[in-house]
């Protein structure tokens, strides 16, 4: 590869990110990352691993989350801004980098707004797989904003979920995420509120915004054999679930480190037992061992690694060339002792244009 080649880096922006989910499915791009992603999970202790990097201000968050598997390393730049919604902005935004441990050279550079919604779907489905009980039909869905369609249509498509009860405290964003999943395949109910929508459910998903401690579900809302989905909270201060949910569930979590710091666990003693969720899958540990009694719940806050797999695809999805610009993002002069003259040279070249 000639030195231009190595200074031209594939750019996924959204327009295209958008084009490459059209054109493969939502479904498919969302079954595609869950394989990339228990791939991962099941060599998880090769990865190095870290808490992502926040920086917490008053109006939200902005969080670093790097790892690498020794042959790439992979990063997402990304925040939380639940205020943001009332300006008309994104809650979260996010970019992200995949890269060769060999040189450093960066291998792609990525919207990860799209892409984050579509391998924490798959993350929640990858999860349930697991620990759901069997047989599950029904998924409540409580908090219906910007994750509610990729929630639900990855536990279509993974786990044959056939109908979603939705609820918001907006009835506007019910409307919204019943509106956009009509024509799924999936029987879309609206509830007025949270006790209506885990009616006949076995799979609770929450996922809301305020960046506080809430109790989205309280105890006596949860009965026996269920598996919740706890996704909302991920950051300090910032829960769904009442405590004493948690203390009736067996908790199955990412990495432990992270979670207790920004997870539904942060209510809890340091000492509460939880169980890591690739553990589950490498059968080195039990998951759900009770389709009637027992409470799964999946303390899901996002990390690291999920990206990295999500970047993974996207650079395989795009290595032919398509849904892709090339940017010249790296400086790669003939002679790398000689960047000042590679600088210089192009005064040369811009008098003479």
């Amino acid at each position: 590869m000639s030195a231009s080649d190595l200074a031209l880096i594939p750019f996924v922006s959204v327009q295209n990110m958008m084009r490459l989910i059209l054109e493969i499915g939502t479904e498919t791009c969302i079954a595609e990352i869950e394989t990339y992603l228990e791939e991962d999970f099941r060599r998880w202790p090769l990865f190095d691993k870290t808490p992502r990097v926040a920086s917490h201000s008053h109006e939200g968050v902005i969080e670093l989350m790097p790892t690498s598997d020794g042959i790439e390393y992979g990063f997402k730049y990304v925040n939380g801004h639940p205020k943001n919604m009332k300006d008309g902005l994104q809650t979260v935004t996010a970019f992200g980098v995949l890269a060769s441990v060999d040189t450093g050279y960066p291998l792609l550079f990525a919207e990860m707004t799209i892409l984050t919604a579509l391998r924490t779907a798959a993350t929640s489905a990858l999860a349930t797989k697991y620990l759901a009980p069997k047989g599950a039909t029904t998924m409540a869905m409580i908090g219906n904003g910007a994750q509610a369609e990729f929630q639900a249509l990855a536990l279509k498509t993974v786990c044959g979920i056939g109908t979603v009860r939705l609820f918001d405290v907006d009835p506007k964003a019910t409307e919204k995420c019943a509106r956009n999943l009509a024509g799924s395949g999936m029987t879309v109910i609206k509830c007025a509120t949270p006790e209506e929508a885990i009616l006949g459910a076995q799979i609770i998903t929450t996922c809301t915004a305020d960046k506080k401690n809430a109790t989205v579900l309280s105890d006596n809302m949860v009965g026996a054999g269920v598996h919740i989905n706890g996704i909302g909270g991920d950051c300090p201060g910032k829960t769904e679930l009442h405590r004493d949910i948690v203390m009736r569930s067996d908790v199955f979590v990412e990495y432990p480190e992270q979670t207790r710091i920004e997870g539904e666990i942060q209510q809890m003693p340091e000492d509460f037992p939880i169980t890591e969720l690739w553990q589950v899958m490498t059968g080195d540990k039990p998951g759900r061992t009770d389709d009637a009694q027992q409470i799964t719940l999946f303390d899901g806050v996002g990390f690291a690694i999920e990206d990295f797999s999500a970047l993974r695809w996207l650079r395989d999805k795009v290595s032919q060339g398509r849904f892709c610009h090339m940017l010249d993002m790296v400086a790669d002069p003939d002679d790398p002792r000689d960047l000042f003259g590679m600088v210089q040279r192009e005064r040369e070249r811009m008098s003479t244009a």
